[in-house]
């Protein structure tokens, strides 16, 4: 039985080296109005919404193969394995980011709950006895269409959803009359309150 069980782990584990390397297998498509320079590990991308640059792990290499950006990993280890998607990932999320840009929207659910920008401050009012006062990083653009509407925009995508989740900590939606920070198409899980 525990012979079974270690051959079935095995081919489990195996099954997951290949699903991760299907990642790896696709090309990245260098989109029209991006350009890419390629210095030995170090990728830099330029586009019309900025620039961005990425060094790729030794354990990956990437090529440049008809306007196609491809990676292999550079030996058989499962390290390499593993980096070999997150890199390709990376790097496409980049050549969408310096294209298009990345963009989340917010909204602000509960009575007297506003926002608003003040020079480079993000000036919020949470239900709380003073103003949450957000500095808003150089590199990340921040929109306040009306009080209760926010968007973070930018060409990383990392740095996008990490000040996302910065302003939704200051007041994460609770489950009972769902006040609070909300990413637009987030679902929230509600619960009935007490009863008397």
């Amino acid at each position: 039985m525990k012979h079974a069980n270690k051959k079935l782990g095995e081919s489990c584990f195996a099954a997951s080296i290949n699903i991760m390397s299907k990642v790896g297998k696709v090309p990245v498509a260098i989109l029209e109005g991006v350009s890419v320079e390629i210095s030995g590990q170090t990728l830099k991308f330029k586009g019309a919404q900025g620039e961005l640059s990425y060094v790729v792990p030794k354990q990956v290499t990437v090529s440049n193969d008809n306007n196609q950006l491809v990676f292999a990993p550079a030996n058989d280890s499962k390290e390499a394995r593993a980096l070999w998607g997150t890199s390709r990932s990376q790097v496409e999320n980049m050549v969408t980011g310096v294209k298009d840009g990345f963009k989340i929207e917010m909204e602000l659910k509960g009575t007297g709950y506003r926002a608003k920008l003040n020079g480079k401050l993000l000036e919020l009012s949470l239900g709380y006895s003073h103003d949450i006062k957000f500095a808003i990083p150089a590199d990340v653009k921040i929109e306040v269409p009306s009080q209760t509407e926010i968007i973070v925009s930018g060409v990383d995508k990392q740095k996008v959803g990490q000040i996302a989740a910065e302003i939704r900590s200051f007041r994460p939606p609770e489950p009972y009359k769902g006040k609070g920070v909300h990413r637009k198409g987030d679902f929230v899980r509600r619960k009935e309150g007490k009863k008397k």
